[in-house]
């Protein structure tokens, strides 16, 4: 079953139609971003390194590594797997968005774009080759999306709201407990994506809160609503 499209409501101080210039001006200008490197403790060691102004070791920078150095790195320690199974950037392709969530295995799901002709091409990508993803997870568009398209695409695809109704329902939308558990909201195009997803957040989760109330109170069962 298709899913409904996913409302967007105004913030306050979020400015949902902020929409960036440009996705691909470091490609032409042969910057490599480090959105581009899938793995999250990669990206964030070459952050580091970059930062202290440090040379990065040969093949650190990858977008992805290959299966033998994959699994080196992830003997050295688990965490380092962490984003390492996302799908490979085609050419003309760069991740606009990322969330990681602290399951078992800490799971990224990113957005890609790519550059053909007269369009952007999205596509939204886990590390299960898309069996995490419950809607609809490509389209297109003229321009690069707004802050407000992006989300409710990203939202469509993949619900972050989903998931965390799955590992918290049965212990009462406790606020902290989900923050903690969205390690990270990334973006190198949309500087305002974190505080949203926060405070979307902190709403939804007040609104379940406010509903296993009334359940109760009622003497309903919530999981029988």
């Amino acid at each position: 079953m298709a899913r409904k499209a996913v409302q967007t409501p105004e913030v306050p101080g979020i400015d949902l139609e902020y929409r960036p210039r440009d996705f691909f001006w470091a490609a032409g200008l042969k910057i490599p971003l480090l959105s581009r490197i899938a793995g999250e403790t990669r990206r964030q060691l070459v952050g580091e390194l970059v930062k202290a102004g440090r040379p990065v070791p040969l093949g650190l920078d990858a977008t992805v590594l290959d299966e033998e150095m994959r699994q080196a790195w992830g003997r050295m320690h688990p965490s380092n797997m962490w984003g390492e199974y996302l799908p490979d950037l085609l050419e003309n392709e760069v991740a606009i968005a990322r969330i990681t969530i602290a399951s078992t295995t800490q799971d990224v799901t990113s957005v890609y774009a790519r550059r053909r002709k007269c369009r952007i091409y999205y596509r939204v990508v886990d590390e299960y080759e898309g069996e995490t993803l419950s809607g609809k997870n490509t389209r297109t568009s003229t321009r690069p999306l707004t802050l407000r398209e992006l989300e409710g695409f990203f939202n469509a695809a993949w619900s972050i709201f989903d998931v965390l109704a799955m590992n918290f329902g049965h212990s009462g939308y406790d606020r902290d407990e989900m923050l903690d558990f969205v390690v990270g909201v990334e973006s190198q195009f949309y500087p305002q994506i974190v505080v949203l997803y926060q405070r979307r957040i902190d709403a939804w989760a007040a609104a379940r809160r406010q509903k296993l109330a009334l359940d109760k109170a009622k003497g309903r069962n919530p999981d029988s609503a």
